[in-house]
């Protein structure tokens, strides 16, 4: 295929696991009908995003792989012969979890998982108390469209973790997100930070001379602890081409499934005109390896 239609489903939370579901699986099988072979979700999409308390209870929400999501998602894969990029709390063993992303392949098999590497620990997003960090890596999942360089949220912000994927063989790169703003900011901030992120993962496109695809969850979800204003997921889920075009983009408020077709060429013909890896130093870069440097 000199082409790659991918769609990416952008849902608001609903109130219950089911409903969720319900709505995904719709997304998804719109997304199919209009000529995906891969679809991507959002990060977490199983529950409502439960980091912003601490609550011991919460773990009951995670699930082993093989488990529920990837024999769901699986069996729709399978069905409308998709690539399917799902995001889960998964439990490795008692008192081990991780925030993971599992590709299904268009058969309904398990092609890969990714572990999210950073971790964030912020007010509304104490994402350490939940998961360890990942050990796999920073290596591309093999499946029928390509090969796709999965990262999760807080490795968005991480150029190191775009470039290692790129580095392995990525033909794209894919982010579940769960990311907004605090309502109680300015609204000057709030859209400062927002596009920063955009800013950001365009800047991973361009130097790296690859696709993006950037899946975001949208709408309000407040605290349960009560302690804040809760977070307003701002969606701008978007597809980004190898030099940071937007291919596509959905709103800041409203649920969306976009479509895209992505030249498979067109990151060759870029990098042959921007040559960023032929051009990189790697003999000048060992104190990146380092915290800091004093």
């Amino acid at each position: 295929m000199s082409t790659l239609t991918v769609g990416l489903v952008q849902a608001a939370w609903p109130g219950t696991a089911q409903g969720m579901r319900d709505r995904l699986e719709a997304g998804i099988r719109q997304a199919a009908s209009r000529g995906a072979k891969l679809v991507c979700l959002q990060e977490l999409h199983a529950s409502t995003y439960f980091c912003q308390h601490l609550d011991v209870g919460t773990f009951d929400l995670a699930e082993p792989i093989p488990g529920p999501s990837t024999v769901f998602y699986g069996a729709l894969a399978k069905e409308l012969g998709v690539v399917i990029v799902t995001s889960l709390f998964e439990r490795r063993a008692p008192g081990l979890h991780h925030n993971t992303a599992a590709v299904i392949e268009s058969d309904g098999s398990i092609a890969g998982i990714y572990r999210k590497m950073h971790i964030p620990h912020d007010p509304g997003f104490e994402e350490k108390f939940y998961f360890t960090p990942g050990d796999l890596g920073f290596t591309p999942i093999q499946t029928s469209v390509g090969r796709l360089g999965v990262l999760v949220c807080w490795d968005q912000w991480y150029p190191e973790a775009a470039r290692l994927m790129a580095m392995a063989g990525a033909d794209i790169l894919i982010y579940p997100t769960a990311i907004g703003a605090n309502p109680a900011d300015d609204p000057a901030e709030q859209e400062r930070q927002r596009q920063a992120w955009i800013t950001i993962q365009r800047g991973h496109a361009i130097a790296n001379g690859l696709p993006v695809v950037s899946i975001n969850r949208v709408g309000h979800e407040s605290d349960p602890s009560g302690r804040s204003q809760g977070i307003r997921f701002w969606g701008s889920s978007f597809i980004a081409g190898p030099q940071g075009e937007f291919l596509a983009e959905a709103g800041i408020s409203d649920e969306s499934v976009l479509t895209v077709a992505v030249d498979r060429q067109r990151s060759e013909l870029v990098r042959r005109w921007w040559p960023f890896l032929r051009d990189r130093r790697i003999d000048s870069y060992g104190d990146l390896t380092r915290r800091w440097r004093d």
